[in-house]
């Protein structure tokens, strides 16, 4: 359930029939609420049976639980989550940067913003953690930049260009050369707020 290079997840689901056995590799998303909460989504790549058997264990965890296809597919899909989140990220963080500069209230822009089309999971549940100047790890900026960089080098492979995600993942190197390599991946805000507070 580790996101790993979708190569490998197809490589053990080799060795594992080789030796009678099977494999699912079913990353998830959520983070530390939804693993608390057990509303994690998990993406599942596997034979159709081995999910089958395979899925009474992860609705003790999970809420959206899907079978993506073969081996390899749920770390596809968990590529394309974190593709997303990065795009989430990067535009919530700005936001608020943004915001504060024009002198606005941002507790109130985040609930105008949350309530129209601009609404995201990112800026519900972290945007008032930066509020709080709360930067503890649902997940960790290091994982995260581990993360993206199996997303590019999976397109590469495809030959395909992101170059949104080059550039969320070129700013969290920045973070993590700061320092906060062990913080939340909310804590992008200090590249705008040093000290992790808004700016008076």
């Amino acid at each position: 359930m580790t996101t790993t290079e979708p190569t490998l997840a197809q490589e053990i689901y080799q060795e594992a029939k080789k030796a009678g056995a099977f494999t699912l590799d079913a990353p998830v998303s959520g983070g530390d609420l939804g693993a608390k909460n057990a509303t994690l989504t998990i993406m599942v790549g596997s034979d159709l049976a081995t999910y089958q058997k395979a899925l009474p264990l992860f609705e003790k965890m999970g809420k959206t639980i899907t079978h993506q296809g073969v081996a390899g597919s749920g770390q596809h899909t968990k590529m394309a989550n974190q593709i997303c989140i990065a795009g989430t990220m990067t535009g919530m963080t700005e936001l608020l940067a943004y915001a504060q500069k024009a002198g606005l209230d941002l507790d109130k822009v985040l609930n105008t913003v949350g309530g129209g089309s601009g609404a995201t999971w990112s800026l519900a549940n972290y945007g008032p953690r930066i509020l709080r100047e709360d930067y503890s790890a649902g997940f960790f900026v290091k994982h995260f930049i581990k993360d993206l960089g199996i997303a590019l080098a999976e397109a590469d492979k495809m030959n395909l260009e992101l170059p949104a995600t080059k550039g969320a993942k070129e700013l969290y190197e920045q973070l993590a050369d700061k320092g906060f390599e062990n913080d939340g991946t909310q804590a992008l805000i200090k590249l705008w707020w040093p000290e992790g507070h808004r700016p008076e």
